[in-house]
């Protein structure tokens, strides 16, 4: 992507609802542009086929032209999208994030004042999830209970590594975790560098590795250990309690106080379980997450729960090292409701700043994000929102309308 004025974005309308929230979003997002640089700077879109639309014009789920096109421009939005079933991929999502290695899925989690919440302060809630992309169990590496290289991997594991615990090998299917250091380490940083960019003041690791203490617990020891010896504008918990160790607790907690004097972000750690809970209890505490793929999956869909629900949770998949990125809705198709104008187009709106601001296009994100909360505020809502608080419903469509009068008044 060479044109920073009049960029050449793809885009994947997706399946389902993707059409009409893909349609909302283009007429937004071009209004806000052209509002915030009276004309002078204009995206053009260029759509490119993946899901069903693909295969119906094309025969295949995920042509290598659309792969192609984003390498080529770099950046790109979608719809959802459906998994082939029975056949052909995995999952599209995961396939386009592990074909363009895409390994930081960024989910920031904020509420809209006016969104039905189950919480009673669901605007304490304001975090932004670094969830690893590219490993753990979304590896895809697992196999069927019967086949044979359930039975070759079984016998590996008994003969070879002396495995006795697994406690029925006649009736197993079989998974793999793979975390690595390098995967790991280049999450976190992302994590961090975001911090720093952003001004936030705290970083947690999310892990299982009280349990899993190779892979998870090697997901936070080997994020410590880059911290301490990449981030002097940081100070870990890690390093508190080395500190407690050896010069006592006073020591530690006068360094930890003469780091946040001094502006440095405090990393700290939290058992995934244990995050769960604490995210219902005293959200405040948490700003900036890095976690494993699992754990990140779990996380993001709760966090969004509780501010609204998944249709107003945005994301991006990125790769900061090649400038790669996928801005996307985070929920599904759901059919159920395709074509009666019910959809709410807001996880891909608020995905749309995201990438604006990708772009260093501040002045357009912010007024697409001042838009949306204008309309929720006041209760002009799509249908999800509205039949929670018992009011009238705008369509699709007139949820956009509306979003564009506010950001060209």
């Amino acid at each position: 992507m060479t044109n920073t004025i009049n960029p050449v974005i793809p885009y994947i309308e997706g399946d389902g609802i993707g059409p009409e929230i893909w349609q909302a979003t283009k007429k937004v997002v071009d209004a806000a542009v052209n509002s915030a640089y009276q004309g002078t700077r204009k995206i053009d879109w260029l759509e490119i086929l993946a899901g069903g639309k693909a295969y119906n014009q094309t025969g295949t789920w995920l042509p290598d032209a659309t792969l192609e096109a984003i390498r080529e421009h770099k950046i790109a939005i979608k719809g959802p999208l459906t998994t082939p079933i029975g056949e052909g991929f995995r999952s599209l999502n995961v396939t386009l994030r592990q074909e363009l290695d895409l390994y930081a899925c960024v989910r920031p989690v904020r509420y809209f004042k006016g969104v039905p919440s189950p919480l009673k302060e669901p605007e304490k809630t304001d975090m932004t999830i670094f969830r690893e992309n590219t490993e753990d169990v979304y590896a895809g590496i697992e196999f069927a209970k019967d086949s044979s290289e359930v039975q070759a991997l079984l016998a590996f594991l008994t003969d070879k590594l002396s495995v006795t615990k697994v406690r029925f090998p006649e009736t197993t299917a079989l998974g793999i975790k793979p975390i690595s250091q390098a995967g790991s380490q280049r999450l976190i940083a992302a994590a961090l560098d975001y911090a720093l960019e952003q001004g936030k003041t705290g970083v947690t690791l999310v892990h299982k590795g009280n349990i899993m203490k190779f892979t998870e617990g090697g997901f936070k020891n080997w994020g410590y250990d880059y911290i301490e010896k990449n981030y002097s504008q940081a100070f870990t918990m890690n390093q508190f309690k080395q500190l407690s160790a050896k010069g006592g607790k006073e020591k530690a907690e006068a360094a930890l106080a003469e780091a946040q004097a001094a502006g440095k972000i405090i990393v700290d750690d939290v058992i995934a379980d244990n995050f769960l809970q604490q995210i219902l209890l005293y959200p405040e505490k948490y700003q900036v997450v890095a976690t494993t793929n699992l754990n990140g999956d779990y996380i993001s869909d709760a966090l969004a729960a509780q501010v609204g629900g998944i249709g107003i949770a945005p994301g991006a998949n990125i790769n900061y090292k090649t400038g790669h990125a996928i801005f996307e809705a985070t929920h599904g198709t759901a059919p159920d409701i395709a074509g009666n104008g019910w959809a709410n187009p807001c996880s891909l709106l608020l995905s749309a700043t995201m990438l604006l601001d990708h772009l260093g296009w501040f002045e357009a994100s912010q007024l697409i994000t001042q838009a949306i909360e204008q309309a929720l505020e006041t209760h002009l809502m799509t249908h999800d929102f509205a039949q929670m608080l018992k009011i009238d419903a705008l369509s699709t469509d007139a949820f956009a309308e509306q979003l564009v009068r506010f950001v060209t008044k």
